[in-house]
Parts: C-alpha cells; sequence; structure tokens
C-alpha cells in the first residue's frame, strides 16, 4: 500500500513511501496520476481542491487552499493555510464509545508502604535550588557502589529555578519538586537545599505536606562543612531502607502512563499515535490510568476530545484549560498557530490543526474522567487531560509529576531524552527504528506495512507489562535523566 485515506469523507491522502511523479495509484477504488514527488508522509490531493476551499483530513479540517491545487498535486504549506484563530466557542456535545474487552494483566512492581504501586525501586536527589546541582552530582558519583541487589539506580535531575522566582514561576518550581519527590519510582529521596534561596524549607514542606521521614530526608548544605560527604551519609541511611522493597505481582489496573508525542511525522497520526491510543483504550479497560498532555497540541482538534469528557463538569474545566493556553499565547503576543516546528513539516505536518488532530489520537476512545492543573496527581482511573506545553522536556516532566510510572513517547524524527520516569519511545515509521536502535524500543511502523492497529495496540500493552516489570528502556539503558520546569516570568 503506497497511499492511506483516513476517513471517507478526506480529500487528501498520506503517502506511506516516497512516490514519484508520474505514478498511477488507486485510491478507495479510483485511480490518480502523481503529478510531483509526494514524499513519505505527505499529502496528495485526491481530487481538485479550489482556492478557498478546505482540506479534509482525519475527516477534520485541517487547512484552507491558498490557491487552486490540481489532483494528483502535493498538498503543503506551500498551497493551504492554518484556519485557527484565537477565540472559539464549543458546545458540549457528549459521545460515548465501547472499550476493547482485554485480558487481565499483571506485572512485577513494588508495593510502598503508603500502598501505592511502583515499577522501579530508585533513589533520587532533587536540588531544591539549581545552585547546589553540582553537589547532587557529586554525591551521585560517590554512591554508585549502592546500586544493588533491588535497588535500581540513584539519580539527580539538575535544574536552574528556585531562587529569583517570583509569584507564579515560583509556585510551579515548588509544584513540581514535591511532585518528584512523591513519586513512588523514588524508594527514597534526598532533598538538597542550598539555605538562603526563595524556596525556603518551611515554604516547601507547606508544598510538601506529611512525608515518612525514612522515606524522605533534608540536607542545607550551607549549614554543614561537608556537604558532599553529609550527603553521602544519608544516601546509604536512604539505601537501607530502599533495599528493603522486592518486586512483587501488582495488578494492571494500578499504572498510571503518560503519552505524549515529539519530532512528529506524517505518519504520526495514522501509525504510532493511534497505537497508542488503542493501549489507551486496553489499559482503561482493565482499570488503569492514562495520562494526555501538550495543550498548545489540542489546538484545532479539541472538540475531538471535548466530546468525550465524561459529564460536563470535565467538559468546563477542559474548555478552561484550552483557553488559558491560548491567553497565555496571546499575553506574549504570540499567535495560536505558531505550530508546528521545520521538523514536523519536513515529514508532511502542515498547519496545528493537522499536527493537532494526529496527537489527540493518543487519547483512544475512552471518557476524559479528569483535567489536571501543571504538576497536579493523577487521582481518577482513565484517561486524565494534564495542562502543560508541548515542548518535550517540560511536557515529560509534568507527566512525571502527575505520577506517570512510565511515559509512551512518539516519535517520526526520534530524539534521546529521557523523562525521571521511564521513557518508551515508539517510532511512527520503520526506518527509524532500525537507524536509531539506540533511540527506539518499540515500532509502530509496522501499522503502515499492514499491521492491524488492534494488534499493534495489543502489542504496546504487553510491552508496557515488560517496562513495568523491570525491562529498561533504551534511556535507562544509557543513563539518561532530565527535567525541564515550565517558566513564565521576570528572573530577579
Amino acid at each position: 500500500m503506497q497511499l492511506i485515506k483516513i476517513h471517507p469523507s478526506d480529500n487528501v491522502a498520506v503517502a506511506l513511501e516516497d512516490i514519484p511523479a508520474g505514478t498511477e495509484v488507486t485510491v478507495d477504488g479510483k485511480k490518480v496520476i502523481v503529478t510531483e514527488l509526494i514524499k513519505r508522509g505527505h499529502k496528495l490531493a485526491l481530487a481538485p481542491i479550489a482556492c478557498g476551499s478546505f482540506v479534509t483530513k482525519y475527516g477534520n479540517t485541517i487547512a484552507e487552499a491558498t490557491a487552486d491545487i490540481a489532483e494528483g498535486a502535493w498538498v503543503h504549506t506551500h498551497n493551504v493555510k492554518t484556519t485557527l484563530k484565537e477565540g472559539g466557542e464549543y458546545v458540549y456535545d457528549h459521545k460515548l464509545y465501547d472499550l476493547p474487552s482485554t485480558k487481565e494483566r499483571s506485572f512485577m512492581g513494588y508495593r510502598r508502604k503508603d500502598g501505592r504501586a511502583a515499577i522501579r525501586n530508585e533513589i533520587w536527589i532533587i536540588p531544591i535550588v539549581g545552585c547546589v546541582n553540582g553537589i547532587a552530582k557529586q554525591i551521585v558519583e560517590e554512591t554508585q557502589d549502592l546500586v544493588k541487589g533491588s535497588i535500581e539506580g540513584i539519580y539527580t535531575f539538575p535544574h536552574p529555578f528556585g531562587c529569583s522566582q517570583l509569584g507564579g514561576d515560583l509556585e510551579q518550581t515548588k509544584r513540581l519538586l514535591a511532585a518528584l519527590v512523591r513519586h513512588p519510582n523514588a524508594g527514597g529521596v534526598l532533598c538538597l537545599e542550598l539555605g538562603c534561596e526563595n524556596l525556603t524549607h518551611d515554604l516547601f514542606l507547606s508544598e510538601l505536606g506529611e512525608y515518612d521521614p525514612e522515606r524522605v530526608k533534608f540536607l542545607k548544605c550551607q549549614d554543614v562543612s561537608d556537604d558532599v560527604g553529609e550527603g553521602v551519609k544519608i544516601v546509604k541511611e536512604l539505601a537501607s531502607y530502599v533495599a528493603g522493597f522486592v518486586r512483587e505481582e501488582i495488578p494492571a489496573s494500578e499504572l498510571v502512563v503518560g503519552m505524549k508525542c515529539g519530532g512528529s511525522d506524517g505518519l504520526s497520526g495514522i501509525t504510532a499515535n493511534p497505537a497508542v491510543g488503542r493501549f489507551s483504550d486496553r489499559l482503561i479497560s482493565l482499570g488503569g490510568s492514562t495520562v494526555l498532555t501538550e495543550v498548545p497540541e489540542m489546538f484545532g482538534a479539541e472538540n475531538i476530545l471535548f466530546s468525550r469528557c465524561e459529564n460536563d463538569d470535565v467538559f468546563r474545566k477542559a474548555v478552561g484549560m484550552v483557553n488559558d493556553f491560548k491567553d497565555y499565547f496571546v499575553s506574549h503576543g504570540q499567535v495560536v498557530y505558531e505550530n508546528p516546528s521545520p521538523g514536523n513539516k519536513d515529514g508532511g505536518i502542515t498547519t496545528l490543526e493537522d499536527k493537532s488532530c494526529g496527537c489527540v489520537q493518543k487519547g483512544g476512545s475512552a471518557q476524559i474522567v479528569d483535567v489536571l492543573k501543571y504538576a497536579e496527581p493523577v487521582t481518577k482511573k482513565g484517561l486524565n487531560v494534564l495542562s502543560g506545553p508541548g515542548n518535550d522536556l517540560v511536557s515529560a516532566t509534568d507527566l512525571t509529576a502527575a505520577g506517570a510510572h512510565l511515559i509512551l513517547f512518539t516519535t517520526g524524527r526520534g530524539t534521546p531524552f529521557g523523562a525521571p520516569a521511564p521513557t518508551v519511545k515508539i517510532s511512527t515509521n520503520t526506518a527509524l527504528y532500525e537507524k536509531k536502535s539506540a533511540w527506539i524500543d518499540f515500532n509502530a511502523g509496522s501499522v503502515a506495512e499492514g499491521e492491524d492497529l488492534d494488534d499493534a495496540g495489543e502489542r504496546l500493552l504487553d510491552f508496557v507489562i515488560e517496562i513495568a516489570s523491570g525491562k529498561q528502556t533504551k534511556t535507562e539503558e544509557r543513563g539518561i535523566r532530565e527535567i525541564s520546569i515550565f517558566k513564565d516570568g521576570v528572573v530577579l
């Protein structure tokens, strides 16, 4: 198959391989002569599209033609434009879809003392302020001999914040860092402070709330003469505690899985993203939870999601989340459709609507049960929507803070980064999977080669169970763990 027409009402098809000019192709029984080279992931006009008419893909409007487009021609940024505007009215039109029946699953994870499930048993050193990043790194380097038995790693996550911040920025840093401290994959945590930062000890505790002093410990570097030595002593204490946890069988219903995409291409919405959507529906049918974020990459496809809000209250929260992000763009003098990226366009994505309609495929067909603020924890079983930007590192950190045990990251172009939670890279095409074997964990490009999406979703569910039971992702094998905190304000 050279092309795919995603929805019966579409007037474009997507190339599954490079198609030279002059090639005769057949789509839905109609023969079309390709008039120019159509690269993999790019769109072909299935009929003439007049200037001012709409381009339809996924059954939705994704662009307006800026010139007459002939049948068989390439449809992209040179002959279409976005139809998005800053405003928009939303009406709740509830739709309910059946979820697939799925056999029961379980994974071998860790049971924390508070009853929560975890898929990793690690020690995390969280810098409360960027000034102590170097000290945190030294402590990690000097305690690697403790990584043995059930202790699976000791990590720190450097960042530049925690001081010289005001208002909302300081609030977001405080919330994000406290959420990381609470993450169940961290069996033990050392909160490393300096002593003079804006994010004071008492202020941080007010966000963290009640905690287990066996699991969470603090060190204020200005209060001791040998900060690294004291840090090493504390990590050794934590190691004695963390070593007591061993893997045990836990129902898959306790898994929380984050979902995002980055370095997308024209196949993202056809292969990897809908495969993740099929996975999400299956995990939810088992009683588990998934989390979808990247609000700016919902613009233009909001109604696909809004119609699946389980009630009017969730709908209003979802509308508020999207409108807040649009206001954020406008307040900075930016248009809401300043997307997709150059790499996205090179891969075949033309407008933000095109990108968004593919992006939301990760959400499957389940009902949206909750809308979460930035770094707010998941508390409801089912599909959750999390407020956050599209930036890969920021949104993956946000998903981790929300409590995702692991993250499914679809990509058409590839990226090597990893979040604090295990980050599973899923390729949209087989060529990327074969080229970047050190980056990519799972190939969804097989869907473009004939694999049924339901089979791909089932295969992905099996793979997630393996990761949850201890199989390392490619980023974990390479020790790649990073965070980035969402910032929007002045620096003192």
